[in-house]
């Protein structure tokens, strides 16, 4: 059965434009590359470049109100501009959309044209920070102190494990407010600019690349109309940012560019004749095809409930645990069967595709963290279908 999206007369004429755009828009050169190591600052600044290009065109976060500074667009224009600009490896929003959601949910008119329509129109770039050195992602664990001096907040804290380029202009995310104040009711959300006299922000050279941060704040004053939502609702106003690392909003993408790239390995490899793949693996190949088809599928239904505006239940959080669990399965039938080819990077000639296999080897256990462990994603899903003796609703969102 296909389960592929039909788009309309229209929508295909939309993606000929998108095509068109980046055809004109992005040389070769400015591709961006499977292995974050090989992202260059002229790749960055181009980027930065073309994101205030897309922002206006509303192709940049093109679902989101106009009146906000989105696109205003369909869910099916969305999915066209993600399908082509994932094809032709081209940069999305370096915003983040976890943070556009709680600025679109929390912030107050005067927050919104300060720091969501910048971001929307790519005038303005942000990364969200979250981890601490002490707690990885435990919120309701926090340390980091915002003191208020007058119409001012004194932050201090840090951060490790920040996915970011360094240049952002915002770093949003809680600080503790109240230490009188129980767990879930101590945290506020603030918007801290950056630079800022007293903010840090440091490389961390690890496995998977340099891109990793780590952020201090000492002494860092911000105004108090950078605090987003009430004083002590951080934890509130942070849960919508979760409610899409989740994966309440889902995933419009049907394409598993690393399984689609591992069958075209095995099929030639059977038919050029000089080395073929024996039944073992054709079966691996087979099961990780199924794998990536089931997971979109479940990606697919998570969006499609999201953009329908019907709410969240359980259904993007079973996308996330089973992206999580069987993308790592993925990641060991790819080894398994492409071998040490798997593990060629980029500079060797011999690897496959560009080195996509060993970037994904080196970084796939790792990434199954982001947003919290692949275990917090299962409590999260017991707790929405009903087997954990707590229960959990899901928090506000643009879409409801």
């Amino acid at each position: 059965m296909d389960f592929g999206v039909v788009y309309t007369q229209e929508q295909e004429l939309f993606r000929k434009e998108v095509r068109a755009w980046l055809e004109d828009n992005v040389p070769e050169e400015m591709k961006v590359p499977y292995d974050e190591a090989n992202y260059t600052s002229e790749m960055h600044e181009f980027w930065k470049q073309k994101q205030n290009e897309l922002g206006k065109k509303g192709w940049l976060f093109s679902t989101y109100k106009e009146e906000d500074g989105g696109g205003g667009l369909s869910p099916d224009h969305r999915s066209v501009i993600e399908e082509e600009f994932r094809e032709y490896r081209a940069m999305r929003p370096i915003t983040s959309t976890y943070t556009v959601d709680v600025l679109s949910v929390w912030a107050n008119d005067d927050q919104k044209d300060k720091f969501l329509r910048p971001l929307l129109q790519g005038e303005k770039f942000e990364h969200m920070r979250m981890t601490e050195p002490h707690s990885g992602a435990d919120l309701a664990d926090y340390r980091g102190k915002a003191v208020r001096d007058g119409d001012d907040w004194i932050l201090n804290g840090e951060n490790v494990f920040i996915s970011a380029h360094g240049d952002e202009d915002f770093f949003p995310g809680p600080m503790h407010t109240d230490e009188n104040a129980p767990r879930h009711r101590n945290l506020g959300y603030f918007v801290v600019p950056n630079p800022s006299p007293g903010l840090e922000v440091r490389e961390m050279d690890l496995l998977p690349g340099r891109r990793q941060k780590h952020i201090t704040m000492t002494n860092v004053r911000i105004p108090g109309d950078h605090l987003i939502g009430g004083e002590t609702q951080g934890w509130q106003v942070h849960g919508t940012h979760l409610e899409a690392e989740h994966g309440g909003g889902g995933s419009s993408l049907g394409r598993d560019e690393l399984i689609d790239n591992l069958t075209t390995y095995v099929q030639e490899k059977n038919t050029d004749g000089a080395e073929s793949v024996d039944s073992v693996k054709q079966n691996t190949t087979v099961d990780a095809y199924l794998e990536s088809h089931v997971d979109s599928m479940l990606g697919k239904r998570a969006y499609w409930r999201y953009q329908a505006g019907l709410g969240n239940t359980y259904e993007g959080n079973v996308h996330n645990v089973h992206n999580r669990v069987g993308g790592l399965r993925n990641s060991v039938r790819v080894r398994d069967v492409m071998g040490p080819y798997a593990l060629l990077n980029a500079d060797d000639e011999r690897a496959p595709h560009g080195g996509m296999e060993e970037v994904d080897q080196r970084s796939s256990a790792g990434q199954r963290h982001a947003g919290g462990s692949t275990n917090i994603a299962k409590v999260i899903l017991a707790r929405r279908i009903g087997i954990s003796r707590t229960k959990e609703r899901p928090a506000p969102t643009p879409k409801g």
